[in-house]
């Protein structure tokens, strides 16, 4: 098959499948959920086998594949295209291929659920979305995807829309990602402004050629940031993601975790000339990214709800993969964002089999010794934490270590803060692993006879998920270890290599790089390592003894109350941005709409209708006056051209 038929029929699955299951989802009833997970899989397939046709190790120019025209008006002329390159088939095979695995896990998890149907079709239509977000060939159509996967999520996290708290969080992630979305307008627009066009290979192409377009490079980088930060919850609009957690767990793994939040390094990915262009935005990014990281790292660690934790997580990590692209190791944090995808979504899918097992029990202080009963979840889950906290040889301590060892070169404070990050997500994870798994059982008594391992629908994906958790990791190695690999160096090079030759060629400085020292590399790794295993013993000192356990919030003082408490940002924001908008919003209807809008309409009435009241008069029904008028308005027509004239 060639591309042209390829990746069409890779995009339109899903789609398909988004509408058997909105159509016909009630009377297909189960069926609708292995029909929408087929056609993601399928999607899958078609994406290894796009992969294969490619050759990206080979291939130095993307291939265009133009479905058809879509928008011709004045000099703008867009299609529905798609750029398949290695960033592209990069990022839907991980969409596609974790999502097919999260669709299946979502059968069983989702079983009996009288919204099962639509739930798929939200699904299938989610990766639609995102298939056209990270495939697009120009920002228009990306940008479709981009507001696509924020409708999707919108309807995914409200999707028991009777529970207030689903519906409020749902409104909540649409209104703090639309903030987002207007600096994507404003990028747009300023790219377009400059450049004349809205595809990523002219725009990349513009950069040298347009003196004027070099010189606000800088503010279009930071309107595309500003998007960024509000689809990938980085500080200050961070809100959203942990408050998602009101829907259901396969929605945070899909949508929360491998997905839609790494929307925002992917932009900064396929924009890379222009951010390469403006290293004044990048040291923005990394200063964001880093405070992000810290700043959800420490919330962690008081969190009860398991689900909440691992949001705060996800904001955490997602802060490691900005410090990466902030830097400029691309390479680093694209790997970063694939780990993460897999051992993620796999602690957020063994976080569901856990709340599965204990009918909707979300509080860790009600979990404990459920390793015996749930000894697949419990490995699983294990690995995922070992991932995220870079233990060798999982896949994150490689990822990881690659984005501190770019830091480092970058700056030491940065360094400092990405390390101290690492001890604490340590930590967090392994509190919330003996919390749930470990020491003596505080479930409640009668939900302990029905305690019992998830069905294999929905071990099968963790087991995978486990697998890419564990393995993956290996695509990239430092070379001080066996010699390294660098699968992901290599693939990467043909999307990267020209926007480094720009940036190069604006600054006037050369393209040597300067590589960090074996004795530095051993040094770091240990360090990474260490702290890993330190955050790991010291949670195993505090949380497996039962003596210990978490308390409530409102028991707590001083520091420790500050961050269960999430530093207050949610008050912050309700009470000083929420509620003054809601006041003025209540001014304006109660005093000028109702005091000075509502009166001058009412008033034109009035004055229509006392002119009226005045005008009929003249309607009399006799001819003879009439004929009056008719000459009285002669007379004045005649004298006004007659004066006219003199």
């Amino acid at each position: 098959m060639e591309f042209s038929s390829l990746i069409p029929a890779l995009v339109a699955l899903p789609l398909g499948g988004f509408l058997i299951s909105g159509i016909f989802g009630n009377r297909l009833k189960s069926a609708a959920g292995f029909i929408s997970t087929a056609a993601v899989f399928f999607s899958f397939v078609l994406a290894v086998v796009s992969l294969a046709a490619f050759h990206p190790m080979e291939r130095s120019v993307p291939e265009i594949v133009t479905v058809f025209p879509w928008i011709s008006a004045g000099g703008i002329q867009i299609s529905i295209a798609y750029q398949v390159d290695q960033l592209s088939l990069y990022m839907i095979l991980i969409i596609t291929g974790i999502g097919s695995l999260i669709h299946l896990y979502s059968i069983g998890y989702m079983k009996g659920d009288p919204g099962f149907a639509r739930y798929f079709a939200y699904l299938n239509l989610f990766v639609f979305s995102m298939l056209n977000l990270v495939l697009a060939e120009n920002l228009i159509l990306l940008f479709l995807g981009w507001e696509g996967v924020g409708l999707c999520s919108y309807l995914l996290i409200g999707f028991d829309y009777h529970k207030d708290s689903a519906a409020d969080a749902g409104m909540k992630a649409f209104i703090t990602n639309r903030i987002g979305d207007l600096g994507m307008l404003l990028g747009i627009a300023l790219v377009f402004w400059y450049t004349g066009s809205v595809s990523f290979v002219e725009i990349t192409e513009a950069i040298p050629e347009t003196p004027a377009f070099r010189y606000v490079l800088p503010l279009a980088a930071v309107c595309f940031f500003i998007g960024a930060i509000g689809k990938s919850a980085q500080l200050p609009l961070h809100v959203w993601l942990p408050d998602a957690m009101a829907g259901p767990t396969p929605v945070s793994a899909l949508i929360h975790a491998a997905t839609m939040v790494t929307a925002g390094i992917f932009l900064i990915a396929r924009l890379n000339p222009i951010f390469l262009s403006a290293p004044q935005v990048g040291h923005w990014i990394v200063i964001v990214g880093s405070t992000t990281a810290l700043f959800a790292a420490t919330i962690g660690l008081f969190q009860n709800d398991i689900k909440k934790v691992l949001a705060y997580s996800t904001v955490s990590q997602l802060g490691y993969m900005f410090v990466a692209m902030g830097t400029g190791a691309y390479v680093a944090g694209l790997f970063h964002l694939m780990t993460h995808a897999f051992f993620k979504a796999l602690l957020f899918l063994g976080s569901g089999s856990v709340i599965h097992a204990l009918h909707h029990e979300q509080d860790l202080r009600n979990m404990g010794g459920l390793k015996n009963q749930m000894k697949i979840t419990w490995v699983t889950f294990m690995i995922g934490s070992l991932a995220i906290s870079g233990i060798p040889p999982f896949s994150g301590f490689f990822s990881k270590d690659l984005i501190l060892e770019k830091t480092y070169a970058y700056g030491t404070l940065f360094y400092g803060l990405g390390v101290l990050t690492a001890l604490l997500t340590a930590f967090y994870m392994f509190r919330t692993v003996y919390l749930t798994f470990h020491g003596s059982s505080r479930v409640d008594g009668h939900k302990v006879s029905r305690l019992h391992e998830s069905p294999f629908v929905m071990t099968l994906p963790l087991f995978i998920l486990a697998v890419g958790a564990a393995v993956t990791g290996f695509l990239e190695v430092p070379h001080i270890l066996f010699g390294g690999t660098d699968v992901l160096t290599r693939y990467f090079a043909p999307v990267l290599q020209r926007g480094t030759e720009i940036s190069a060629m604006i600054a006037k400085r050369s393209l040597d790089v300067h590589e960090t020292g074996a004795v530095s590399e051993w040094i770091l790794l240990a360090v990474g390592v260490s702290v890993g295993v330190a955050g790991i013993f010291a949670a195993g000192i505090v949380f497996l003894n039962d003596k210990n356990l978490p308390k409530d919030e409102e028991t707590l003082t001083g520091i420790k109350r500050l961050l269960a408490k999430k530093y207050y940002v949610d008050e912050f924001y309700r009470n000083f941005v929420v509620e003054p908008i809601l006041l003025l919003g209540k001014f304006f209807a109660d005093h000028v709409e109702r005091n000075f809008l509502d009166l001058m309409l009412r008033g034109t009435g009035r004055v229509a209708v006392a002119i009226s009241l005045v005008l009929r008069r003249v309607q009399t029904g006799v001819v003879v006056d009439y004929a009056i008028l008719i000459v009285f308005g002669t007379i004045v027509i005649l004298s006004f051209f007659l004066m006219r004239g003199l």
